[in-house]
């Protein structure tokens, strides 16, 4: 069985090792900061942080079984700030027309853009290379979980959301968009610059130039980034796009992926997501339905995907007893449910950041 729970300190080596396998600002492969975001991270779950600025929550799925850590999830309930200012590039159009020449031609462009109340970021999803294309689709679920937590604690979190999608890489970890474009400013290289990121966003405001940049004076390389995602980024943009994510021009300033938006509210797992009471444990073969179950106790808190059946007025969840041992819940607790539709389930999940 795999069960979700938030991150511990003797998580610290195993999310290393998956951090180095992707690139992320979120979760760069540093054994300081990840030290850091754990503890953030407990004491965000605990209610203790209540500087949106300053929480995180770090999700981790296990193999109930072995122990196992096979993979990781973020909220960051607020990006953005005065002295650490989120950055990307609004795209738009220009058209120029020549009356002499009876021709003209329409030009994209690029706008250095910052938000220094920004939205909360939904990102850090990593799944150990050897359990991705599990039937049991361990990636979607770690990726719907933080909208189940979402749902149960709207007021630790903004109204907008943000996820940032990771644009093609080049099998050495760079990116012709940033090559062509961004280190023409910034002469670092791609990692280099994604790994400073992490701990300060003040170098972008400072160098990359702030006028509209002409997008026809880059190569087709470069040009052919802008807005899309890599391959193995297209299942997650599809399923945020399912939810209510849109992308509405804004691209990432390093690799040119697009940045997709949803109101929280809006977002389908978010508004599905309550709290019901957990009845006496069920057999699969009764339960019809599909859903995440999460509860919270002196371990943390702790979340399955699971068969569930719901009681005729609706105020009710059972779930199998392995299932409730697993998140340690019993009969009477408050649990948090979201519905799953089978749809849900088996439609099948890598940046920076989503």
């Amino acid at each position: 069985m795999y069960v979700i729970r938030q991150a511990r300190p003797d998580d610290a080596s195993i999310l290393l090792k998956l951090a180095r396998m992707v690139h992320f600002i979120n979760l760069p492969a540093d054994p300081e900061i990840i030290a850091d975001k754990i503890r953030r991270s407990q004491l965000s779950f605990e209610g203790a942080i209540t500087d949106l600025t300053r929480a995180i929550y770090m999700f981790a799925m296990e193999d109930d079984t072995t122990g196992n850590l096979l993979g990781t999830s973020q909220i960051i309930p607020q990006i953005g700030t005065p002295e650490a200012p989120n950055t990307y590039f609004q795209v738009r159009s220009r058209t120029m027309y020549a009356d002499d020449l009876q021709q003209g031609m329409t030009h994209t462009t690029l706008q250095l853009g910052a938000v220094t109340d920004g939205p909360t970021e939904v990102g850090g999803l990593i799944l150990a290379p050897s359990y991705r294309g599990h039937p049991a689709r361990l990636g979607k679920t770690l990726s719907l979980i933080r909208f189940h937590y979402m749902g149960l604690y709207p007021e630790r979190f903004r109204e907008e959301l943000l996820a940032e999608m990771m644009a093609r890489l080049t099998p050495e970890g760079t990116n012709a968009f940033w090559e062509h474009l961004g280190r023409r400013f910034i002469n670092l290289t791609y990692t280099e610059a994604d790994r400073l990121s992490s701990r300060s966003k003040g170098f972008i405001l400072k160098l990359m130039p702030h006028e509209e940049i002409y997008v026809t004076i880059l190569p087709p390389e470069a040009r052919m980034l802008i807005g899309k995602v890599g391959k193995d980024t297209e299942p997650a943009k599809a399923m945020l796009e399912r939810m209510g994510f849109k992308y509405e021009d804004h691209i990432d300033p390093f690799d040119g992926g697009p940045h997709l938006h949803a109101k929280t509210a809006d977002v389908s797992v978010v508004r599905d997501t309550k709290r019901l009471k957990l009845g006496k444990a069920c057999t699969k073969a009764q339960a019809k339905g599909e859903a995440l179950v999460s509860f919270e106790s002196e371990d943390g808190f702790r979340a399955v995907a699971t068969s569930a059946m719901l009681s005729s007025d609706g105020k009710c969840v059972r779930i199998p007893r392995d299932e409730m041992r697993a998140i340690r819940a019993s009969e009477g607790d408050r649990v948090g449910f979201t519905p799953l539709s089978k749809g849900e389930r088996k439609r099948g999940g890598q940046r920076k950041r989503a």
